[in-house]
C-alpha cells in the first residue's frame, strides 16, 4: 500500500512538474478536457434544472389530468383540414359530461380569452393573460392565495363580476393598498377584487399566475356569447383517485360521441389531452438534449483524449534515461506502467477540475442575472465530471503507460543520453 501511494505522490509531482516546465504545452493539451468537460457538464446541470422546474410547474396539476378540446395537446394523425371542422367544446356539454361522469373528482370549463388592460382608477396592467374558468378550477389547479378566495359555485353560474387576480397584478394597481373589495375595470365594467393569488414565480408553460386575472366563464358567456371565433373552450377533467384512468377515459369518449350523435364509423370529432403524456413528451426531450449534449461534447473530449495522449508519449520520450535507471534499479514493469497511468489520470482529473469550476461560476452567474429560474449544479454532475475526466486520462494513458513499461533498460539509458 505505501509502494503505491508512493508512486502515486511521484506521479502527481511529475504531472505538477509538466504543468510548470511545458505550461502552453501542457494548457492546450488540457484545454480539450477542459472544455469537454465544462460543455457535458453544463448541457446536463441546464438540463437537469430546466426538468426540475418543468416538474416544480406541473407538481400542482394531478398527472392523470385530461383536457377535453377540439384540438389536441400532442402530434396527432388527424389532418389539419378535419380538425378544422371539428365543433368547439360547449358549455352544455361541460355540464352534462359532470353529471353523466361518476369517475370524475372535479370538471371544470375553460374559455381562451384574448389579452385585457386591467384598470384601478389611474393605474392600468396591459395585456393582461385572461383565465375564464369556472369555480372547479381552483380544486383542479390547486391554487394557493395569499388573500381572499377563488370565486364560489353561485358566483360561477351567475356569472358574478368578479376577479382573482395575481400577485404582480395585485402590486401593480394597489402596491401597499388592501385590494380586497376594490373595483377594478375590465371591458369596460367594474369587477370585484375577491382574492389574490400566492405568488408562484415564471412559468415554463405560458403566463405565470403572477400576471393573469381569473373571471367567471357564465360572465364572459353572458357578455360575448358562446359562438365567439376569438375563443377556444377546453373541458378540464380530474379523475377520482381510484379511477381506473383508460376506463375513464373511454367512458368519456362513450359519452361525448353519443351526446354528439356520431355514427360508429364517424372519427372522433374531440381530443384528449392527459398531463401524463405531456410529462412523457417532456421526458423524451429532455432525453433528446442530454444525447445531443453528449455528442457535442464528446469530440471535446476525443480531441482531449489526444492531447492528453500526446503529452504522455512526450514525457515518455523524455524520461526515456530516467526509465532505464529506474528498471536497471528494480523497479517492475507494472511500477512504470502506474506511474505513467497515475500521471495520465492526474493531468485529465485537473481538467476536468477546471472545468467543473468553470461550470460551478457560471451557476453562480446564472442565478444571479436569471431570475425565476434555479440553475442547479448537483453533486451527481460534479461526480460525473471528475469520473468522466479520469476515465479519459487513464484511457489516453493506457498505450504511453504500456509502451513506458516495455523498454529494455540497457536500451532506454542508451537511447536517453
Amino acid at each position: 500500500m505505501l509502494v503505491y501511494l508512493r508512486l502515486f505522490k511521484e506521479s502527481f509531482s511529475f504531472a505538477i512538474n509538466a504543468l510548470r516546465t511545458n505550461k502552453l504545452r501542457t494548457f492546450l493539451s488540457l484545454l480539450g478536457i477542459t472544455i469537454g468537460i465544462f460543455s457535458i457538464i453544463a448541457v446536463l446541470a441546464a438540463v437537469d434544472s430546466l426538468d426540475r422546474q418543468i416538474k416544480s410547474q406541473l407538481s400542482g396539476l394531478d398527472s392523470n389530468t385530461m383536457y377535453l378540446a377540439k384540438f389536441s395537446f400532442a402530434p396527432t394523425d388527424v389532418p389539419r383540414w378535419k380538425r378544422e371542422q371539428f365543433p368547439e367544446v360547449s358549455y352544455n356539454e361541460y355540464k352534462y359530461l359532470k353529471s353523466a361522469v361518476p369517475d370524475a373528482e372535479h370538471v371544470a370549463y375553460q374559455l381562451f380569452a384574448r389579452r385585457e388592460t386591467i384598470r384601478y382608477e389611474s393605474k392600468s396592467v396591459s395585456s393582461v393573460n385572461t383565465v375564464v374558468v369556472s369555480h372547479e378550477f381552483e380544486d383542479i389547479q390547486a391554487l394557493e392565495f395569499s388573500k381572499g378566495r377563488f370565486y364560489s359555485e353561485s358566483e360561477s353560474n351567475t356569472g358574478k363580476a368578479v376577479v382573482v387576480i395575481g400577485d404582480e397584478i395585485a402590486n401593480s394597481l394597489f402596491g401597499t393598498l388592501e385590494p380586497l373589495g376594490k373595483k377594478v375595470r375590465l371591458y369596460g365594467q367594474k369587477f370585484t377584487v375577491i382574492g389574490v393569488v400566492k405568488k408562484q414565480g415564471s412559468g415554463l408553460f405560458g403566463d405565470s399566475n403572477d400576471i393573469s386575472i381569473f373571471l367567471p366563464a357564465n360572465y364572459v358567456r353572458n357578455r360575448f356569447g358562446d359562438n365567439n371565433k376569438n375563443m377556444n373552450h377546453i373541458i378540464i377533467i380530474k379523475p377520482k383517485a381510484n379511477a381506473d384512468i383508460d376506463e375513464l377515459k373511454a367512458d368519456v369518449v362513450q359519452k361525448l360521441r353519443g351526446q354528439r350523435g356520431l355514427k360508429p364509423d364517424d372519427i372522433d370529432s374531440f381530443f384528449i389531452s392527459v398531463i401524463s403524456g405531456l410529462q412523457n413528451a417532456i421526458d423524451s426531450i429532455i432525453s433528446t438534449l442530454n444525447i445531443i449534449g453528449w455528442v457535442i461534447s464528446g469530440f471535446s473530449l476525443l480531441v482531449g483524449g489526444f492531447g492528453i495522449a500526446n503529452i504522455m508519449f512526450v514525457s515518455v520520450r523524455e524520461r526515456t534515461s530516467l526509465i532505464g535507471i529506474q528498471k536497471s534499479l528494480g523497479a517492475k514493469n507494472k511500477f512504470i506502467l502506474f506511474q505513467f497511468l497515475f500521471e495520465a489520470v492526474i493531468l485529465s482529473f485537473l481538467g476536468g477540475l477546471i472545468g467543473v469550476v468553470m461550470v460551478w461560476i457560471v451557476s453562480l452567474v446564472a442565478n444571479t442575472i436569471v431570475e425565476d429560474f434555479t440553475f442547479v449544479l448537483s453533486f451527481g454532475n460534479i461526480f460525473l465530471g471528475f469520473g468522466l475526466s479520469s476515465l479519459i486520462g487513464l484511457i489516453s494513458g493506457v498505450i504511453p503507460a504500456i509502451s513506458a513499461s516495455r523498454l529494455d533498460p540497457v536500451e532506454a539509458i542508451r537511447t536517453g543520453m
